[in-house]
């Protein structure tokens, strides 16, 4: 297993890149973290439209330059717009962001849909613990949407599940994991208060979505998004105390990373 953090070149110049392409990144999310995922992809230079207004699931995910599905946005979107997304987005060569929030927390028919939603391929799925090994065919209850099970306990898990679908799955917490069933990348840092801010792990995949789509890679996309939120998170946490304050902050942190340099 490797380690990877924002002092990596590699990382800083795929975030870099988030900027430089300005990738057009289309997603349904809850209205819950609808806002504070726009604001993380244009702090990082990416522009966003959420929503399955009229005809955007036909069109947006044919020409948007990558695509995130947060499964919660069925509190406002019906199935039927979800697997649109999903199935244009596969059809016309779109990298795509599932991610399963509150599976595994006892909602069976929703899980059920969850679960048909990766015939589509996504590129990468993203989630906390409980999620992800639930989503893989494992015994772990969420509780609502947190977590149960801490991140380190899931990497075997993910790993497999990787490996079986095809597709890149990275799992949240205290330290996240990132693998595509051959390489596991170990992603450290962060602050707690990103657990106590509504719609933070949303917003990751939002910018996971453009990564993926700046770096080429699902791989190393991922990487890049979770090791730039991380240092963003530290940043933010280093100079607030409230979790407010530290929410704005960290939207803050992230449209700075690239004016500082690795030695910050």
């Amino acid at each position: 297993m490797t380690v990877a953090t924002w002092k990596d070149p590699a990382v800083r110049e795929g975030y870099a890149r988030i900027a430089e392409t300005g990738p057009f990144v289309y997603g349904l999310t809850n209205y819950i973290a609808a806002n504070l995922s726009a604001n993380v992809l244009l702090a990082a230079g990416a522009g966003p439209a959420i929503g399955a207004a009229s005809d955007w699931t036909t069109t947006f995910p044919a020409g948007a330059s990558a695509v995130w599905i947060n499964t919660a946005s069925l509190m406002s979107s019906d199935e039927e717009s979800l697997r649109t997304v999903a199935r244009t987005a596969h059809e016309a060569g779109t990298p795509w962001v599932l991610d399963p929030v509150a599976v595994g927390a006892g909602a069976a028919a929703y899980d059920d849909f969850v679960r048909s939603l990766l015939e589509f391929r996504p590129a990468v799925i993203r989630g906390n613990a409980s999620e992800l090994i639930a989503l893989a065919g494992g015994e772990a209850t969420g509780k609502g949407v947190e977590t149960t099970v801490n991140s380190a306990d899931a990497v075997a898990a993910v790993s497999d599940f990787a490996a079986r679908i095809g597709a890149v799955v990275a799992v949240s917490g205290p330290v996240d994991y990132i693998s595509d069933g051959h390489r596991t990348v170990e992603v450290p840092g962060g602050d707690v208060r990103l657990t106590r801010v509504t719609g933070a792990g949303c917003a990751l995949g939002s910018l996971t979505a453009a990564a993926v789509f700046a770096t080429g890679d699902a791989l190393q996309g991922a990487v890049v998004a979770h090791a730039a939120y991380a240092e963003a998170a530290e940043r933010a946490g280093a100079r607030t105390k409230g979790t407010g304050a530290f929410a704005v902050a960290l939207v803050d942190e992230l449209s700075l990373l690239n004016d500082t340099d690795e030695s910050n």
